[in-house]
């Protein structure tokens, strides 16, 4: 039996920059799986831009003035477009109840630091660089996990390990862990694609 291609679905604030890559890795036959949604919450996105040209269909649902309408609005655009398996990358709003138990054990999120230690609310983008350098730790990580009701809580799928190097600062440390975050994310979804690793049982 022929295998049948992942289907994805993606939530992007801003840019996509992980998406992006993994777009074009289908494309490139690189990765098996087919990119079904993509949604954001800011309906200039360039992320939507950068999709629609791609020829994957987008819409746009915003969260603010009535987020309990859009959590439920975000699981029935994702139900329909029968994805599998939905990608945060840079979605900077919490996930609702509706769209987390529709989809429960299939949503993945990437952090830029060590989990569960660098984590919770509040923690993300340059603050976690910077409580990473704070705690003199010589290593941090990117962490790909679940996505449950909890601020970066859910089990754990993937992680990768990056040395902090004596002077670095949370500018660079952030430079650096940010260029291989795409790649990363990829390789994950290509080794659950294909089999070589199962997402946790939540």
């Amino acid at each position: 039996m022929k295998e049948q291609p992942i289907r994805l679905g993606f939530l992007a604030t801003k840019n996509g920059t992980s998406m992006r890559a993994i777009l074009a890795a289908i494309q490139q036959g690189a990765l098996l799986a087919k990119p079904c949604l993509v949604v954001s919450n800011v309906r200039d996105a360039p992320a939507l831009h950068h999709a629609a040209a791609a020829g994957v269909p987008t819409a746009v649902i915003p969260t603010k003035s009535d987020p309990e309408a859009a959590d439920r609005a975000l699981a029935k655009a994702m139900g329909e477009a029968q994805v599998d398996l939905v990608i945060l990358s840079g979605y900077l709003r919490r996930l609702g109840p509706v769209f987390l138990d529709r989809f429960r054990g299939r949503v993945l999120n990437i952090h830029p630091g060590p989990l569960p230690e660098f984590g919770g609310e509040g923690m993300y983008g340059r603050r976690v660089h910077e409580a990473v350098i704070a705690s003199g730790l010589t290593e941090s990580a990117a962490v790909i996990h679940l996505v449950d009701g909890e601020y970066d809580h859910g089990p754990e799928v993937a992680r990768m390990t990056v040395s902090v190097d004596p002077g670095e600062t949370a500018e660079s440390l952030e430079a650096r862990l940010t260029a291989l975050e795409p790649a990363f994310y990829l390789r994950t979804l290509q080794d659950i694609s294909s089999g070589r690793r199962a997402l946790p049982h939540v």
